[in-house]
């Protein structure tokens, strides 16, 4: 397994990392999930994500247990947090957003049920425009200072936003965020590749991308009928849309299977390693549902060496989506 620096922290995260959303506490069952967590530790990955309002909170209540009962080092694994949305599924106004009182409650309550005494990553799952800036970057300082976390980051900010953040840091010799959890694929690329590239170069942050295969749009599961995700589907429209709404990314799915079966790697190895390629990708957090879809998943750094300047040419020339960045 790889590992990479978080951006310009010290913290050394695995390339590629395990993310519990939509499954732990929900799709699969606690057995499956600690059965997840051995594979992937086993395989080197030493981060695994999480937020309080994944499955409203049983997210972590499962991951803290599983970690309780497998009782590995602490020292040999990373887990994060996000506040924002809130627990409950019709959150009250104090138990959303990221004011000091959700942020500080909803950090000692994630603590609480991964029966932990610290969290490594902490995320503002998203960004508050009801809350002054220089608040979010005060609370997160001092919970950094009481040892409760250790990183700080941002999950879809704007570069402007995350701009604010490190300004307020450095007037007032702040703590600034260090991380920002953006989604990122190769059908999504115009945050990580237009809007963040001054955050990479004059701050250093690090990614911890999310939906690496759209959803599972990357796979190539939903052209040759071997998704049942009706369940899923019903559940969460949104996701249809996105993943079945867009007849002009269906078309480039296509070609970039048949680029795959040229290569002789599958259409998700080819699409999880073009993610590693980016060197701003600190790590590639993976979802599953199954054992063996891990495991496979896991596999994809065989496929990495095929990944040379052609091939990535030939990708591009698919996508034809490259994000333009403007130099001022």
């Amino acid at each position: 397994m790889e590992y990479r620096r978080l951006g310009k922290s010290g913290l050394q995260v695995s390339a590629l990392s395990l993310g519990s959303w939509v499954t732990f506490g929900a799709q699969i069952s606690d057995d499956v999930a600690e059965q997840l967590m051995i594979k992937a530790y086993e395989a080197g990955v030493n981060f695994f994500d999480n937020a309080e309002v994944y499955a409203h909170g049983k997210s972590e209540i499962v991951m803290g247990n599983i970690l309780k009962k497998l009782g590995w080092d602490r020292d040999t694994y990373i887990v994060s947090s996000k506040s924002f949305w809130g627990r409950v599924p019709n959150p009250g106004p104090n138990q959303k957003g990221l004011m000091r009182k959700h942020v500080v409650e909803a950090c000692h309550a994630a603590l609480k049920r991964f029966q932990l005494e610290y969290l490594d990553l902490y995320f503002c799952h998203r960004p508050d425009v009801n809350t002054p800036i220089e608040e979010v970057v005060w609370t997160m300082h001092n919970l950094i200072l009481q040892g409760k976390i250790f990183y700080w980051g941002t999950s879809e900010w704007t570069g402007q936003q995350i701009t604010e953040a490190h300004y307020w840091a450095a007037k007032n010799n702040l703590i600034a965020p260090v991380m920002e959890q953006p989604q990122y694929n190769m059908l999504k690329r115009d945050t990580v590749e237009g809007d963040y590239l001054p955050l990479f170069e004059h701050f250093g942050m690090g990614t911890t991308i999310w939906s690496p295969l759209a959803s599972g749009l990357l796979t190539g599961k939903y052209l040759d009928g071997t998704a049942n995700d009706n369940n899923r589907f019903e559940q969460m429209q949104w996701l249809k849309d996105r993943v079945m709404g867009d007849m002009e990314k269906l078309e480039k799915v296509k070609k970039l299977m048949s680029l795959s079966k040229e290569l002789g790697v599958s259409l998700t190895h080819l699409a999880l390693c073009w993610c590693l390629k980016n060197k701003n990708v600190s790590t590639v957090i993976l979802g599953a549902s199954k054992v063996s879809q891990l495991e496979e998943n896991l596999k994809c750094y065989d496929a990495m060496p095929k990944l040379t300047e052609d091939v990535m040419n030939k990708i591009e020339d698919i996508l034809q989506n490259k994000p333009k960045v403007i130099i001022y």
